[in-house]
C-alpha cells in the first residue's frame, strides 16, 4: 500500500535586483508559501484593515447643540399658521439634525492567530501564482552613470526639476517593463526592509506602473491588489517571522515532543 507524500519544503528563487538574474536556490517551508488558498480568512483580513482604518469622525449637531434661544417661536394656537416649536427644530432651517452622524469607533475584531494565517495565504496564493518575487536585500534602482555625472556636477538642475522627473520616470518604465514587472503586467508592488531613495522617488512619478512600500506599512490587501509582489529576502522573511503565531501552540504538555517548528531560507544552490 503506497502513501502519497507531501511535500514539506517549496523552491524560492531569490533574483538580483534590477537585473533579474538568478542568485541563488532556497528552500522554505510550505506552512509558510504553499498554504491553501482560504478566501474566507482573506476576506476577513482585508475587511478587518479597512473597519480599523476607517476616522470616523463624522460629526453633526443635534438640536440640543445647536446656536441659539430654545424658547418657542409662536403661540400653539390663534395665529392661524403651522405649529412650530424652537429654532432648533430639525424641520426648520439651520436646525439641528436628527439620528446625525457622530465619532465612532468602526474598528473590529480578528483573532490574531486567524490574521496571521491570512498574511500567510497570502503570500502563498502568490508564490503558486509565480508572482512572488524574492530579490537580494538592498532593493535599489540604481541610475545610468553618465545620469548620475549629471547629478554630481548640477548640470541636471540647471536643466530644471521637470527634465530630471522625466528622466527617472523614463528609466524605471524601461526597467520596469524589460522584467516584465511593468504596466502591462497589471503594475507591481516593490517590498523593501527600509526605504531605497531612488526607487521609491522613481516610482512615485509613475503610479500607473508600480509603487513601493516599506514593510512596515504593508498590509494584508497590499499582498493581493497588484500583478506582481517583488520584495526583499529580508522584508518576506521579516513578514513570516512576525505571522506565524498560529505554528505556536499555546498549551504546555509536560514531557511531551515539541512540534518542528518550520525554518525557511535554508540555501540549496548557490
Amino acid at each position: 500500500m503506497s502513501f502519497l507524500r507531501i511535500a514539506t519544503t517549496v523552491p524560492v528563487t531569490v533574483f538580483n535586483f534590477p537585473s533579474y538574474e538568478p542568485q541563488r536556490l532556497e528552500s522554505w517551508s510550505s506552512k509558510h508559501l504553499n498554504l491553501p488558498l482560504r478566501r474566507d480568512i482573506l476576506h476577513l483580513a482585508v475587511v478587518y484593515e479597512g473597519d480599523n482604518t476607517r476616522q470616523g469622525t463624522a460629526s453633526s449637531k443635534t438640536r440640543y447643540e445647536v446656536h441659539g434661544s430654545h424658547k418657542k417661536l409662536y403661540a400653539q394656537k390663534g395665529l392661524g399658521r403651522a405649529r412650530v416649536g424652537d429654532k432648533q427644530s430639525p424641520l426648520r432651517r439651520g436646525g439641528g439634525k436628527t439620528f446625525g452622524p457622530k465619532p465612532r469607533d468602526f474598528g473590529t475584531k480578528i483573532t490574531r492567530k486567524v490574521y496571521d494565517l491570512a498574511w500567510r495565504t497570502a503570500l502563498s496564493y502568490r508564490y503558486r501564482r509565480g508572482e512572488l518575487v524574492v530579490c537580494q536585500d538592498g532593493m535599489e534602482l540604481p541610475l545610468p552613470a553618465d545620469f548620475e555625472v549629471l547629478l554630481q556636477n548640477g548640470g541636471m538642475r540647471e536643466s530644471g526639476a521637470e527634465l530630471e522627473a522625466g528622466f527617472r520616470a523614463k528609466w524605471v518604465k524601461q526597467v520596469l517593463d524589460t522584467n516584465d514587472w511593468g504596466r502591462k503586467a497589471g503594475r507591481s508592488t516593490f517590498i523593501t526592509s527600509s526605504h531605497r531613495e531612488n526607487l521609491f522617488e522613481a516610482l512615485d512619478l509613475v503610479p500607473n506602473w508600480g509603487r513601493a512600500l516599506d514593510v512596515g506599512d504593508v498590509d494584508v490587501k497590499d499582498l493581493l491588489e497588484t500583478g506582481r509582489i517583488v520584495i526583499e529576502r529580508d522584508a518576506l522573511m521579516h513578514i513570516i517571522e512576525s505571522h506565524q503565531s498560529d505554528l505556536t501552540p499555546n498549551i504546555f504538555v509536560a514531557n511531551a515532543a515539541l512540534p518542528s517548528k518550520a525554518v525557511s531560507g535554508e540555501i540549496l544552490v548557490e
